[in-house]
């Protein structure tokens, strides 16, 4: 038999225990720095969504290919709570001006709720043309 069928009951008892560990360390510390927004999460349907689903939740996954949320190989996301706690990061591509009128832009994006900021810049940078190339001419400066 497969040791990563969840049928096999050492396997069970190790993943039991590494998720034990997982809620007891990993995730109580992060709720204390970031509560969950939601004591119950549920579908529209009304179902009650689990914090993660393992290989005891659905067959042939093994744990070692998807690890659990905010432990390596992070494939599961970089936070043992991901999106329970906070919202996804939104963010607005912004800048223009100078670097004094872009600051004063995104200082104003943040004070309005904005929780992430990315900067492009010219277009022929973001090609790969250097701003000397004649392919730049009137898009830098």
């Amino acid at each position: 038999m497969d040791m990563n069928a969840p049928t096999d009951p050492k396997h069970v008892a190790a993943l039991q225990q590494q998720l034990e560990l997982w809620e007891k360390d990993e995730v109580a510390a992060f709720l204390k720095k970031q509560p969950e927004r939601e004591e119950q999460f549920q579908t529209l349907g009304g179902f009650p969504v689990k914090r993660t689903y393992t290989a005891l939740d659905i067959a042939d996954t093994p744990i070692e290919d998807i690890g659990l949320p905010g432990q390596y190989p992070f494939t599961r996301g970089p936070y043992p709570t991901m999106y329970r706690s906070r919202f996804w990061t939104m963010r607005q591509i912004a800048g223009f001006g100078t670097g004094e009128d872009t600051n004063k832009r995104f200082k104003y994006l943040i004070s309005q709720g904005q929780t992430g900021l990315s900067t492009d810049f010219d277009m022929p940078t973001l090609m790969g043309y250097d701003s000397d190339h004649p392919m730049s001419e009137g898009e830098v400066g």
